[in-house]
């Protein structure tokens, strides 16, 4: 006997910011099935306060050099001079994780009057301009659930680095979405997954699908004893919004 078809979909929280302007593959995709997609931060940054950051006993000074690796990470970097009343040296070397956080530092600095370095997108492909700095005294300004990847390359290359916790992740407050119901609930990393049972403890999927992008998530779904339903990247629908495309297809055709 063949199991019975989920429920058609009909409306999809999306555990991230709503993108901005106008083009969005979600906005192609909720026209597509007539879909009612809503955005919802289920957590966010928060920086951690300069007499936090000083019992580390991290000069930010002593460094010749940043790595950025993330748009969260420049902006609280500068906050933490700002906060710290520290003059950033025009000497000072950055190494941007892609183009578009090292274009991003133009908020805080004279772009043309810096030694700016940036990758592709990955923090492997900045290694090799990192390893030709080799001399510099690296800081490493990141949250406090920062990938181990990262300082797992620096640490291979023998790198000379600080790891400099500026800011933290923490779950944002969903109680207004008590009563608020939807078909789908698409994820991205474990502490969404978090978020969901720290606001929600009680919270029981029934017919919700789960969506989780990426194996840790995924894996987090698993370990909430949760139904993952919804998985992404697969090799026939490499982003979330294709693998939802798919799903929705199937679910919604016919009667």
């Amino acid at each position: 006997m063949s199991a019975e078809k989920p429920p058609k979909v009909k409306s999809i929280l999306v555990s991230q910011p709503k993108p901005e302007g106008e083009k969005s593959p979600y906005f192609d995709l909720a026209k597509k099935h007539n879909l009612k997609i809503d955005f919802r931060e289920f957590i966010h940054v928060e920086g951690i306060d300069a007499k936090d950051f000083r019992r580390d006993r991290i000069n930010i000074l002593d460094h010749t050099a940043i790595i950025l690796t993330s748009r969260n990470a420049v902006d609280h970097f500068f906050r933490m001079c700002n906060e710290m009343r520290l003059t950033v040296p025009d000497t000072m070397k950055y190494f941007c994780i892609s183009e578009s956080t090292a274009l991003y530092m133009q908020k805080y600095v004279v772009y043309r009057k810096r030694k700016i370095f940036h990758g592709k997108q990955k923090f492997i492909d900045m290694i090799d301009v990192i390893k030709k700095n080799k001399d510099e005294r690296f800081l490493l300004p990141c949250s406090d659930i920062a990938k181990d990847e990262i300082a797992d390359i620096l640490d291979q290359h023998k790198i000379n680095y600080t790891k400099a916790v500026l800011y933290k992740t923490v779950c944002s407050d969903l109680s207004d979405l008590a009563d608020v119901k939807y078909d789908i609930l698409v994820f991205f990393s474990p502490m969404g997954i978090k978020s969901l049972f720290q606001n929600f403890p009680d919270f029981v999927q029934g017919p919700t699908r789960i969506a989780a992008f990426g194996p840790t998530t995924a894996k987090a779904v698993a370990e909430a004893n949760l139904r993952l339903d919804i998985h992404a990247p697969q090799a026939n629908a490499p982003s979330m919004t294709m693998a939802l495309d798919l799903y929705a297809a199937q679910v919604n055709k016919g009667k």
